[in-house]
């Protein structure tokens, strides 16, 4: 459930704290006071993009945190799965936006706006009059029966899935595959030269390396060699000058006074020491010096193969491994090309296999959904029917497609008659926006008792009805909250009368600027609230009165409590 949701700076919001309670929670206030913004501030802690001009302050950071107390296990793994892991069974929410930029964070850490809305799926639903026009779209519908299937059907669109891409793959591969003769000799014919060229060549790994290594020192063999000579004879004992003459000259002056202290001893023996060193590198220096063979021919020899080997490079890959197995695969290739026709032939089966696993996954999903289907159908009249539906007629026709896709081959449309008399006819041309708004009730009030989200958000879910119906709907709301937290913006006195926890929203000039304050109200706020609703600007002894019995009566309200058992 939604514990607490900490707002500042936002549109007409200053600072506030909301403690949300279990059950139905109400939120009901003056038009433009601010209501919505309450939903829409939750929105952006939940990933939402932050709308032009929703800072209160441009100059100051805005600041949405919403802190969530999970109801079970299921949800408790569902976030696991996302790596999200619970602080004392909570999870927090917080975005932070500081002009025009916003970081959000889930129990302190660094999260992405894509992560954020995968985690509200599993904390909350959020029922919007967008949503309950999307009945409009024939999509929605099939996607309500799917989520009413539970299990069954995810599994069965899972394997559809799963085969379809398959299928895929074999399609692409065998269409990449499929040339015709002329095509494919001159493809032989090209991967032949391409071999021979990289198997004449013999590239060996490391190769290069060593030759570029060999190429610099080649070309540069002179300058290589006067240095070397000159270092000799600096450090040799040839000259009266070289390091090595000098180094001894200094030894034997040191040695003859070694005897008259222990320091002038030790530091004679380290000038030994450095002439020996010096003598080891002076004869090594000449050994290589002796074996050092600068020749134009190795130059050009080795220039000539590095051309080579960099023009593999050029065309097959950036080292000599890559080529080589650019090399590999060309063999490949190759192979399957001199063997078109068996490589075809099983290709071809492999694609007709897949496609036939398609169509029987295909099959298994449709004649799931055709199960569930019928109990949905009931259901969904049932809700109806308890919505102040004149006549429930209701049903959901599936038709199949052309073809079958990764979600399978079928459509589903809803249909119904909202009058006597009437004919049935589709949802999106025979429903009102505010019968629109019930069905999508009666809807979440049946996936409500399989579904392991917390929280349910209603915003506008009154929206086109009054009198008799708008009691019905503050029924169904009131069934829902007995098993979940129910928040819900409302206009009408018969939804609001029905609160476990009830919120009124005013908003107030201040200094010249306008601020929307939020307040829990108490057993006598609430009447309060509810005469100001029922009775308007002016509140009368009889309007608190009325108040007063619709408080008493909600109380009383006998809803039918027993479990709904669903039959397939």
């Amino acid at each position: 459930m939604l514990f607490n949701l900490h707002v500042e700076n936002l549109a007409l919001i200053d600072e506030a704290d909301i403690y949300f309670g279990d059950g139905l929670n109400i939120l009901t206030g003056e038009t433009g006071a601010g209501k919505s913004i309450i939903l829409g501030s939750l929105g952006l802690a939940l990933g939402e993009k932050v709308p032009r001009g929703m800072l209160r302050d441009d100059e100051k950071d805005a600041v949405v945190e919403a802190v969530f107390v999970l109801d079970n296990d299921a949800q408790r793994k569902a976030l696991e799965t996302l790596d999200i892991w619970m602080e004392e069974d909570q999870v927090t929410l917080t975005r932070r936006i500081v002009k025009g930029r916003s970081v959000s964070r889930i129990n302190g850490m660094t999260a992405s706006a894509g992560l954020l809305k995968e985690v509200a799926s599993v904390l909350l639903d959020m029922h919007s009059q967008q949503e309950h026009q999307s009945l409009l779209y024939k999509r929605k519908h099939l996607a309500i029966l799917d989520a009413f299937g539970g299990t069954e059907i995810r599994q069965a669109r899972e394997a559809v899935a799963e085969r379809y891409h398959r299928w895929q793959k074999a399609l692409k591969d065998l269409e990449e595959f499929s040339s015709d003769e002329e095509q494919r000799q001159r493809e032989i014919d090209f991967l032949k030269f391409e071999i021979e060229e990289i198997e004449k060549a013999a590239p060996v790994p490391g190769e290069d390396e060593e030759l570029e290594e060999r190429y610099r020192l080649l070309a540069n063999g002179k300058t290589i060699m006067e240095a070397l000579e000159s270092a000799y004879v600096m450090t040799g004992y040839d000259e009266d000058t070289g390091a090595g003459n000098t180094i001894g000259r200094a030894g034997r002056e040191l040695s003859s006074v070694a005897k008259y202290g222990r320091e002038l001893e030790e530091l004679s023996g380290q000038l030994e020491q450095l002439d020996g060193l010096l003598n080891d590198f002076n004869r090594e220096l000449s050994d290589y010096l002796s074996r050092q063979q600068f020749s134009e021919e190795e130059l050009y020899e080795t220039e000539k193969r590095l051309d080579v080997l960099n023009g593999l490079k050029a065309k097959y890959g950036r080292t000599v491994e890559m080529v080589l197995e650019e090399l590999d695969k060309k063999r490949t290739r190759l192979e399957q090309l001199e063997d078109y026709n068996r490589i075809l032939e099983e290709k071809q089966a492999l694609e007709a296999d897949l496609k036939k696993q398609v169509a029987d996954a295909c099959g298994a999903l449709t004649s799931l959904r055709r199960k569930w289907a019928a109990p949905l159908e009931r259901e969904i009249a049932k809700g109806l029917k308890e919505l102040n539906f004149l006549q429930e007629s209701f049903s959901i026709h599936l038709t199949p497609l052309e073809t079958c896709g990764a979600n399978g081959a079928d459509q589903a449309e809803f249909y119904m008659s909202t009058n006597p008399g009437a004919p049935m006819g589709p949802v999106a041309q025979v429903a009102s926006g505010g019968e629109l708004s019930r069905i999508m009730l009666a809807i979440k009030t049946i996936m409500a008792r399989q579904d392991t989200v917390g929280t349910l958000i209603f915003d506008e879910i009154d929206a086109g009805i009054s009198g008799r119906t708008a009691q019905k709907v503050s029924e169904k709301l009131k069934e829902i909250s007995r098993n979940h937290q129910v928040i819900c913006i409302t206009h009408l006195p018969q939804i609001a009368a029905m609160a476990d926890t009830h919120f009124i929203i005013e908003k107030n000039v201040t200094d010249g600027k306008t601020k929307s304050y939020i307040e829990k109200l108490d057993q006598d706020g609430m009447i309060t609230e509810l005469a100001r609703m029922l009775g308007g600007a002016q509140i009368t002894d009889a309007v608190l009165e009325n108040a007063k019995e619709m408080k008493r009566m909600a109380a009383v309200t006998e809803i039918d409590k027993t479990d709904k058992t669903i039959s397939v």
